[in-house]
């Protein structure tokens, strides 16, 4: 019996399929990879979350308007996300402008340290899978989000 370990370049590799158990298996193990880089400079993976929502956004964002990206981001509770941007202007990362919160020069820093300490872990992971391999993941992982979008806007309605 050939199993994927012993599987060599003369024989073909058997497919994995993509369950959802597998799809949440990749995740979560991405996850923890930015975890642990988060970790160590002192922050989690919602306020990462809610760090990029502010430095990307196209127009400035009220504390609501943040609590629903991320919360959407999230698939969490708009209100629940609200204590992640407290943590982050007690930090310094973000602050009120106005009625608008606006990430910081600290911020958009510990935002770029984390992509750079992040970036050659990414680039092993993701490295040598085929362009069609990913273009195919990409497609089946947009499907998988559209379809459980639905369903979660079934389930809360």
């Amino acid at each position: 019996m050939t199993t994927r370990a012993s599987t060599t370049a003369s024989t073909a590799e058997p497919a994995l399929a993509a369950t959802a158990r597998e799809l949440g298996l990749a995740h979560y193990a991405a996850r923890g990879v930015l975890e642990n880089v988060l970790a160590r400079h002192g922050a989690t993976f919602a306020q990462q979350i809610a760090l990029r929502a502010a430095i990307t956004a196209d127009a400035p964002q009220t504390p609501d308007d943040l609590a629903a990206r991320v919360g959407e981001s999230l698939k969490a509770d708009p209100v629940g996300i609200r204590p992640v941007l407290d943590e982050l202007r007690a930090k310094g990362l973000l602050v009120a402008d106005g009625e608008h919160l606006r990430p910081t020069d600290a911020g958009r820093e510990l935002f770029a340290a984390v992509a750079a300490e992040a970036a050659p872990i990414s680039a092993r992971i993701w490295g040598g899978i085929p362009a069609e391999d990913l273009a195919a993941a990409g497609r089946v992982l947009a499907l998988v989000t559209e379809r459980a979008n639905a369903e979660l806007a079934a389930l809360n309605a």
